[in-house]
């Protein structure tokens, strides 16, 4: 792994994965709590611009109605 945290939409990446909700407040809370590099077990500081971007694009798909904010935020649960 060259240190990059990237979304994985189709859940196929193989290795580790985290779960994130699709909200940039979500991801400074893992950033600044070092949540990443525990759940991949890594050491140091990972970079998660891939994941922003991701986030923010999503931000947009999902600027309509508040309904479709809601649903956005909701927690997903692999199990």
């Amino acid at each position: 792994m060259d240190g990059t945290v990237v979304p994985d939409t189709r859940r196929r990446l193989p290795g580790r994965g985290a779960w994130l909700h699709p909200d940039p407040d979500c991801l400074r809370n893992a950033e600044k709590r070092r949540a990443f590099p525990r759940a991949f077990r890594l050491h140091g500081p990972l970079d998660v611009d891939r994941v922003r971007g991701h986030l923010a694009q999503l931000g947009k798909e999902v600027a309509g109605s508040p309904r479709d904010q809601q649903e956005a935020r909701k927690q997903v649960d692999p199990s």
